[in-house]
């Protein structure tokens, strides 16, 4: 009992710190005009996999940035499409990368387009997902943040759409990871934690990473201990805005988590000893990238804090009615003040109805993760017409 409780103690304290270093300290953020005087070339990778739904309009949109034309592509790395989907993006100043893969997976997808892009012809690559939708400025900060001198930057990943409850609380999600482990770790002087989206490198520094990684899923979790290992040290714009779809039933929010889970745990397994190692060799961002992996996951916290609170509230127990409420109430805290007042006030009592449902998901994605360790586990997208 003491072990349980100090490892949740450790969580809560950790996501407290983090919140509150989130909200009071500030971004990497350049100048949006910073080193406009040199445009380096962009490679931006879209891996996407049977993504003939909502392709064709990322394209579109991604087009209308601000950045000189040509200066960026814009490189569909095409899985599994339907033959006239690719006809269809033939019809735009893109390029298609076709591929085709035993399993496929989106680490494959990348490493296969870093390993036929000619040498030295792009000065940045930028990974963004089928779905994505660039802010016209996005390029052009992330331009100007390599002007200052960074070689990995994560943008800031906001969401596409809010149509549904689960869309809603996927939202809050993708928020509250921006400001606990993105804003709050460069607050505190560490790397951020990588999205999986909206991230730009060094070509070299990725492709070297990209080739190293095993995982079925997850792969943004070792890229990010790769680059902790090359002692490369990842940025967070906060004002580089990349819009993504989010997860709009819960079906689709359990297999996702599924998957997350699985990645989580194949991380622990692959890279404890090594984060351990790298704390005595004083590398606190390699090991910081450890103890992330090592936290449970939010609402299954959220839950089991808030029915030990109950439990002890019933049965009279003063010390436990201490402890797990002030635990409870500094996790809640800490959720609360990491969303922005936009997301509060999408938000309805009808909403709060499929929590139970996405908490009840997160506990059926710790026992059925081992599938999504051996299989990667799709999650589709579909179009959508909201504005970011």
């Amino acid at each position: 009992m003491i072990l349980l409780t100090g490892y949740l103690t450790f969580n809560v304290l950790y996501l407290f710190v983090s919140a509150v270093a989130g909200r009071l300290g500030s971004a990497d953020n350049a100048p949006g005009k910073a080193g406009t005087n040199h445009y380096r070339r962009i490679a931006v990778l879209i891996p996407a996999y049977k993504e003939d739904a909502v392709i064709r309009g990322s394209v579109i949109a991604n087009l209308q940035l601000d950045y000189p034309r040509d200066r960026f592509d814009l490189i569909v790395i095409a899985d599994s499409f339907l033959p006239e989907t690719l006809a269809k993006l033939a019809e735009y100043p893109i390029q298609i990368m076709p591929v085709s893969f035993e399993q496929s997976t989106v680490q494959k997808s990348i490493a296969w387009a870093l390993n036929h892009l000619p040498d030295d012809t792009y000065d940045i690559v930028l990974i963004s997902d089928a779905d994505n939708h660039m802010a016209p400025d996005f390029l052009t900060r992330i331009n100007a943040a390599f002007a200052q001198g960074w070689r990995a930057v994560q943008g800031h990943r906001t969401a596409k759409n809010t149509n549904t409850s689960v869309a809603v609380f996927d939202a809050m999600n993708e928020e509250v990871n921006n400001t606990i482990f993105r804003a709050g770790q460069r607050a505190l002087g560490l790397s951020v934690t990588l999205s999986g989206s909206g991230m730009a490198f060094e070509p070299g520094l990725m492709k070297q990473a990209l080739n190293q990684i095993k995982t079925v899923g997850g792969y943004d979790k070792e890229l990010e201990m790769l680059l902790a290992l090359a002692h490369v040290p990842i940025g967070y714009l906060s004002d580089a805005i990349i819009y993504d779809e989010k997860v709009q039933n819960v079906a689709v929010f359990n297999k996702q988590r599924t998957r997350w889970v699985a990645a989580q745990v194949y991380f622990v397994k692959a890279y404890f000893r090594t984060g351990i190692a790298q704390l005595f060799k004083g590398n606190g961002n390699a090991f910081n990238a450890l103890v992330k992996a090592l936290l449970f996951p939010r609402m299954i916290l959220l839950a089991l804090l808030g029915l030990a609170f109950l439990i002890t509230l019933l049965a009279g127990y003063q010390p436990g009615q201490l402890v797990t409420g002030t635990l409870f109430f500094l996790l809640v805290f800490s959720l609360l003040v990491s969303v922005p007042g936009v997301l509060w006030r999408k938000v309805s009592i009808r909403d709060f109805l499929v929590l139970p449902s996405l908490i009840f998901g997160m506990f059926l994605s710790l026992l059925k993760f081992k599938q999504a360790g051996k299989k990667f586990l799709h999650t589709p997208h579909a179009e959508t017409t909201e504005p970011g």
